[in-house]
């Protein structure tokens, strides 16, 4: 029902910034909290942030806390998150997702996902 293509990623200096974009498909795009993920090698798939549906309310892990903003634009079906002052440590593949009415942090809730953009810090 709903497609996710994630792009932006790429290689940047400790304490650079980036801004990744996801786009979706369809018209319900506003009907979804969409949140992001992200992955290192070897280790396990952990929340970064998430977004209401009329991006009233926003959650942030403690990881990224004032660094990290999330928003979106629903008359562009899109969701953003700017990355700032990036660490070594923020170094995975970064992936979009969508849920339902309620803002959720547990990967299971997510109904679609996108195929991730890689980020790259650099010490």
């Amino acid at each position: 029902q709903v497609q996710l293509v994630e792009s932006g990623g790429g290689v940047v200096q400790a304490g650079g910034s980036l801004r990744l974009s996801c786009g979706a498909s369809g018209r319900t795009f506003s009907s979804y909290v969409m949140g992001w993920f992200r992955q290192a090698p070897g280790k396990e798939r952990e929340f970064v942030t998430a977004i209401t549906r009329s991006g009233s309310s926003t959650y942030y892990a403690d990881s990224v806390k004032g660094r990290f903003t999330i928003s979106r634009d629903n008359a562009k079906n899109t969701v953003y998150l700017q990355m700032n002052s990036l660490k070594p440590e923020d170094t995975a593949v970064y992936y979009c997702a969508a849920a339902g009415s309620w803002l959720v942090t547990e990967a299971i809730r997510y109904l679609y996902w996108g195929q991730g953009t890689q980020v790259t810090v650099s010490s």
